[in-house]
């Protein structure tokens, strides 16, 4: 029976004061009543690919509109490659093309908020990763019309996550509000990502734990992640985000 206890007080305090808290301040803050009154406009925080003839790779990440965005972020993929003068964007939503290429501009607004930068590579490294992005895009296996679910997955951040893993040279995992970025494709309950310096144990994205060079120690619960970094020192607080280097 203790045990029993104090794993509630351990899920409460961990989890759910976090969400909560995160819920209150988003139920308060002003912000768009629906995705029609939302700003989708380009945020202005990637040079224009004019005047950057370099191939480059960026993962962003941004607030999702509605409730949900008290707790969950909403990622997507930018990729120029050398000397193109525009760049690709690769979103996994729940509407339209499974999966979108250019459906918006590459650093838009996600529901009016302004989008942040998970990860850039640049130069003759983002050259050699380019191909296997797009190799690992078209093996995701949800990328057809209706194989999309809010929660736990698989949703928009499986597909990054899914990317992240399967090309590891990118070096991140996604923010901890990524909900939905633990879940496994194809039903997996386990995983090594490609170069075998991360592992990841699910219950379809319910309840797991993810550890590694790049994970560091994850633990998720119903979607919602706490855990710690080491080798770039950080805490991860559900709903509320890394904070650390």
């Amino acid at each position: 029976m203790k045990f029993f206890r104090k794993l509630f007080l351990a899920i409460l305090f961990i989890y759910l004061v976090p969400a909560l808290a995160s819920a209150g301040w988003w139920y308060v803050k002003e912000r768009p009543g629906s995705w029609r009154e939302a700003d989708w406009s380009s945020a202005h925080v990637l040079p224009e690919p004019r005047d950057d003839r370099d191939a480059a790779i960026y993962i962003f990440s941004a607030t999702t509109g509605g409730m949900k965005g008290a707790v969950a972020s909403h990622s997507w993929i930018v990729t120029k490659g050398k000397g193109d003068t525009a760049y690709n964007r690769y979103d996994k939503v729940g509407w339209g093309s499974p999966i979108r290429r250019n459906g918006y501009p590459a650093d838009a607004r996600w529901y009016s908020n302004t989008p942040q930068l998970v990860t850039s590579i640049k130069g003759g490294e983002a050259s050699r990763l380019i191909p296997k992005i797009e190799q690992a895009i078209q093996s995701y296996p949800y990328a057809t019309p209706g194989a999309y679910r809010i929660w736990p997955g698989p949703n928009s951040n499986t597909f990054v996550a899914h990317v992240l893993r399967s090309v590891p040279e990118l070096g991140v995992v996604l923010p901890p509000d990524a909900v939905g970025r633990d879940y496994l494709p194809e039903g997996k309950l386990f995983a090594i990502d490609a170069d075998g310096l991360d592992m990841h144990a699910t219950l379809y994205g319910l309840l797991g734990i993810s550890a590694g060079a790049r994970s560091g120690l994850e633990v998720h619960f119903m979607g919602l992640v706490a855990g710690f970094d080491v080798m770039r020192p950080a805490i991860k607080i559900p709903a509320l985000g890394r904070f650390g280097v």
